[in-house]
């Protein structure tokens, strides 16, 4: 008779609340890429599929605040600016709506994938990175309006633009901050109410 081979065991991953600071563990994000790109894609898609706009959502969130300043600080009280004002304004509100949506998406981004961080285990940092990560995707839209209002108001490209991306990545490193933090606290939150209703019970 054939003698059978002994069934391999799995190796078993034991976790353990870290004491003191806590590593980033960016070797295990860079593993689990994959997974980062496609939590990214389904952020994206899902926000601008439950929009009845769609894609101009992304462009229409600066643009609004944008008339609005125009009209005010623009017109009314005719605030200095360095060039025209529909620009000025436009340039200094497209980082902050990223940050604003960045932060605002990393701080409920872990409550909501409750289901999939209780099925896998993955670096928990990849669920408010990819938050942040679909964010960037409006800044991107943003840019290319930003480029098409410099075009309509005659205004050349200067040298500074190219450090355009290390203000994005700046901003994005800073919301994932504020994010991962706010959805620590959220979390917490979370867990404290349920227990209370736990013991109300």
């Amino acid at each position: 008779m054939a003698e059978q081979a002994a069934p391999q065991e799995c190796p078993l991953l034991v976790l353990q609340p870290s004491k003191g600071w806590v590593s980033l563990d960016l070797a295990g994000v860079w593993e689990h890429r994959e997974l980062l790109f496609f939590l990214t894609w389904r952020d994206v898609t899902l926000r601008y599929k439950q929009t009845a706009l769609g894609v101009l959502w992304a462009i229409i969130q600066p643009t609004a605040p944008m008339l609005i300043f125009t009209l005010v600080f623009g017109r009314l009280v005719d605030v200095p600016a360095d060039g025209p004002y529909p620009l000025f304004a436009f340039a200094g509100l497209l980082p902050w709506t990223f940050f604003a949506n960045a932060v605002t998406n990393s701080a409920s981004s872990v409550v909501t994938s409750a289901n999939l961080i209780t099925k896998v285990y993955f670096p928990r940092m990849i669920i408010p990175g990819a938050a942040t990560l679909a964010a960037l995707m409006d800044f991107v839209i943003g840019l290319g309006v930003l480029a098409l209002l410099m075009i309509w108001y005659g205004v050349p490209p200067h040298a500074t633009l190219a450090v355009v991306p290390l203000l994005a990545a700046l901003t994005m490193i800073l919301a994932l901050g504020v994010g991962m933090f706010l959805a620590a606290l959220t979390v917490s939150s979370q867990a404290a109410s349920c227990r209370l209703d736990g013991a109300g019970r």
